[in-house]
């Protein structure tokens, strides 16, 4: 039933769904391996017993979210066998060592530390364990570091050559990891993974200010959360303006696509805010635009021209649809975090930044919009790389493995089944350990025995404890 599907297309979706599941877990980890440190290090300044317990907290949600990680990082990896070995024979002698780099580094210093952070704490001391827990934070910024770099590679190539058997040699491993795109995507990506945390914790905490479980911790965690939401995601809004205009610069047919602009603009390009791509008769139907507001932000001129997708032939562009929607979901989310943080930070000017209950609904919903952004972010960086494996140098469809569409059809059908069986009981049992924060401690219970008025109080706990030992025996 599948031989008349295109076995490339098949492949690229296969692996398109494979690495949608997997960058989800590396953006929480990321984001939530620094948040841990943070808690550590406050625990050990403020001498808080509530930073230790919010550690606690979410230390056993990121074992969790790190584990389905590695599980569907393995996965994805084995496909470059599989599905795309001319590509990995062609750029093997590039991106093969970058990886090799990142298991060797990250992925050998999380798991060295990790049991060290989860169990450790009572076995080698609160110093040595924060130490821990800061290499596992650091092994995680090491491991997207390398993988970022193998990544912005392929989108921007640089210091390579090419031998006799026509495959891709490093001449200069510093212009292959630094190459032109790699400082804005690498600092794009992690600001991406702490807002994405961010905003999952400062769910969480929400939650539980509505349902008043336990208000001290929740308080704390929402407060934090906000703090990194208002100040992370005017940030993100500059880098990713940064990065836009490196794009523009040694990828513009990309930005030709999320940009809509079919047909160049020799007097300045207006900014199609909304629209329907039509590809067959090269414009934008329904568009609602912003005269030469394109180019203003592209080209910080008003009267700047801006090259649109007439320059290329069409069997070099990419996907316009798919990249022109992607974008804009991106953007319209980052501009949401913005308000989200903004709100917060003049509700905690007016003091009610734990009462607030259309804040914290609101911050309840905006929880999942990370892995959107970051989902929508990496459908626009891969699609509009298209329809180049190494931009500008390999094309996708000279990158396949010689196989057949039936046999890459069974195996896309095997992992959706297996991946939302398995990922979908490990994201549902994420959210239950979301949902049991344990209540804080009740100060009279600490204080000593409750009793009601009008009855005599009780012994002291152990006061007789030889007595009664002795009278349930005698009883027995």
């Amino acid at each position: 039933m599948f031989e008349s599907f295109d076995a490339t297309l098949l492949a690229r979706i296969q692996f398109a769904f494979t690495v949608s599941f997997h960058i989800i877990f590396p953006a929480f980890s990321i984001g939530l391996a620094s948040y841990l440190a943070v808690l550590e290090a406050l625990w050990l300044w403020k001498k808080d017993q509530v930073y230790m317990d919010l550690f606690n907290f979410w230390k056993t949600i990121f074992a969790v979210a790190f584990g389905m990680g590695v599980v569907s990082g393995i996965v994805m990896s084995y496909q470059f066998g599989t599905n795309w070995s001319v590509f990995s024979d062609k750029a093997g002698p590039v991106i093969g060592p970058l990886m090799g780099y990142e298991v060797l580094t990250a992925f050998f210093l999380e798991a060295g530390f990790l049991g060290v952070m989860l169990f450790g704490l009572h076995r080698v001391g609160p110093k040595l364990h924060f130490l821990a827990t800061f290499m596992v934070a650091f092994g995680t910024l090491i491991s997207a570091t390398w993988i970022l770099a193998v990544n912005s590679w392929m989108q921007t190539p640089a210091g390579f050559g090419m031998n006799e058997a026509g495959q891709f040699i490093p001449l200069d491993w510093w212009k292959v990891i630094f190459n032109p795109s790699f400082p804005y995507r690498l600092v794009h990506m992690v600001l991406a993974a702490y807002l994405t945390t961010a905003f999952v914790v400062g769910a969480v905490g929400a939650w539980h200010l509505l349902e008043n479980t336990a208000p001290r911790r929740s308080r704390t965690m929402f407060s934090m959360a906000m703090w990194m939401a208002t100040i992370v995601a005017p940030i993100q809004i500059l880098a990713g303006d940064a990065h836009g205009l490196n794009t523009l610069e040694h990828q513009p047919a990309k930005i030709m696509a999320m940009e809509g602009h079919y047909q160049s603009h020799p007097d300045g390009a207006p900014l199609i805010l909304f629209g329907l791509p039509n590809s067959a008769e090269k414009r934008v139907d329904y568009a609602i635009e912003i005269p030469k507001l394109s180019s203003l932000i592209l080209k910080h001129d008003l009267n700047a021209p801006l090259t649109g997708l007439d320059t290329i032939p069409d069997n070099l562009h990419p996907p316009v649809g798919t990249i022109f929607w992607s974008f804009r979901v991106m953007v319209a989310i980052g501009f949401a975090m913005l308000g989200i943080g903004l709100w917060s930070l003049w509700c905690r000017y007016k003091g009610t930044l734990d009462s607030s209950d259309w804040l914290h609904r609101a911050a309840v919903l905006m929880g999942p919009a990370g892995f959107v952004a970051v989902l929508a972010g990496w459908i626009t960086t891969e699609v509009g790389r298209q329809p180049y494996t190494v931009y500008g140098q390999l094309l996708t469809a000279n990158s396949i493995s010689p196989i057949a569409a039936p046999a890459v059809a069974a195996s896309l059908i095997a992992f959706i089944i297996v991946y939302f069986l398995v990922f979908g009981a490990g994201t549902f049992y994420i959210l239950r350990l979301m949902k049991r924060l344990p209540r804080d401690p009740m100060p009279d219970l600490d204080e000593g025995p409750i009793r009601t008025s009008g009855i005599m109080p009780g012994p002291a706990a152990g006061a007789h404890a030889g007595h009664t030992h002795g009278s349930a025996h005698h009883g027995h």
